[in-house]
């Protein structure tokens, strides 16, 4: 399979304003439906989670199944590659996002609306990313080692919290975002349903869930660092990322409440992940060292396809080994995943 290899200024999309227009305005619509999903707090049964988890699930690869008719094998396999390899960093986006809930003591009924503005905000940021990474990528020759280092820090970083157990705890008090609040407005001790702001003796005062939802943001800023140049590392195509992107967020408010008692169970999930960067990180540099020096080679799509799965499928195996005398859910997995 040939590899696509663009230099600065030669960077090419299958994204007509057509199809950018339809595909913003399918993911404005489906977040519309989400919200409107959400308006009545209530608890997502499992069904419910599965309904629309499988339906979220179709979505994108149906979608891959038409890039792949409409444009060729080769950006259909870039699609699904970088959908992959976004979903697996959404999964491990999702148990902080189950840290930062159960952090704040968000009740069970205000965890979907907590998530689905997670889920705006990392689009948000995401987009922004994926504008300023296409840019980068026309002006810039080291646009491509300038990503290749950031994910190689990266893992560097996720193998160092996986070895210390850093990942593991939120401190409400240290978050930066929560103190400059504080600052500013005083905050309520109890949960007002989804109202962010209530007047208390006459003052305006920030509820828990005005907290919890700027630390979300807070961390899709991070997370939106690290999978923007992940998936830039797959295909050079502005639009296939952004799509990878949406369809990876917009099912995490169902997966969540799916896998919220497997997610504990994946301990061994943020070494896969640091591979997994490390891996894209290496192909990047082969990519920008290929158009400086003749003779670099490069790593094809397929081959980062199968390195992902595999890695994944080593990590979920070793992982449900190591915890399987253990309860899901309880404090025994978190200990076991540090």
């Amino acid at each position: 399979m040939p590899e696509l290899s663009y230099s600065a200024g030669e960077l090419h999309s299958v994204g007509t304003p057509l199809l950018w227009t339809v595909t913003i305005g399918g993911v404005l619509a489906l977040l519309v439906l989400d919200f409107a999903v959400t308006h009545r707090p209530h608890r997502v049964s499992l069904k419910e989670a599965l309904g629309w988890s499988a339906f979220y699930i179709a979505l994108p690869l149906i979608f891959g199944a038409w890039v792949w008719s409409e444009f060729g094998s080769e950006q259909g396999v870039h699609f699904l590659t970088g959908y992959l390899v976004e979903k697996s960093l959404s999964v491990d986006n999702l148990f902080v996002f189950m840290l930062l809930l159960a952090a704040f003591a968000v009740p069970t009924e205000l965890a979907q609306r907590v998530l689905l503005f997670g889920i705006v905000g990392a689009l948000v940021l995401r987009s922004v990313f994926i504008a300023l990474g296409a840019a980068a990528l026309q002006t810039l020759d080291f646009a491509f080692l300038i990503f290749a280092l950031i994910l190689l820090f990266t893992a560097a970083k996720l193998l160092r919290d996986a070895f210390t157990g850093h990942e593991q705890s939120v401190d409400i008090g240290n978050m930066r975002s929560v103190r400059l609040l504080r600052r500013f407005m005083p905050v309520v001790h109890e949960y007002h349903g989804t109202k962010m702001v209530v007047r208390v003796n006459g003052r305006r005062a920030l509820t828990p869930l005005a907290l919890v939802v700027v630390a979300v943001f807070a961390t899709d800023a991070v997370f939106a660092v690290d999978s923007v140049p992940a998936v830039y590392g797959i295909t050079e195509d502005p639009y296939l990322v952004f799509a990878t992107n949406a369809f990876a967020l917009l099912g995490l408010r169902a997966l969540y409440f799916v896998l919220h008692a497997a997610l504990s169970r994946l301990v061994h999930l943020s070494y896969g992940l640091a591979v997994i960067l490390a891996f894209i990180g290496v192909k990047l540099g082969l990519h920008w060292a290929h158009g400086v020096w003749e003779g670099v080679p490069l790593i094809p799509t397929a081959a980062s396809l199968l390195v992902i799965i595999g890695v994944l499928t080593v990590v979920t195996i070793t992982s449900l080994r190591a915890t399987r005398n253990v309860v899901p859910g309880s404090k025994e997995v978190v200990t076991e995943r540090r």
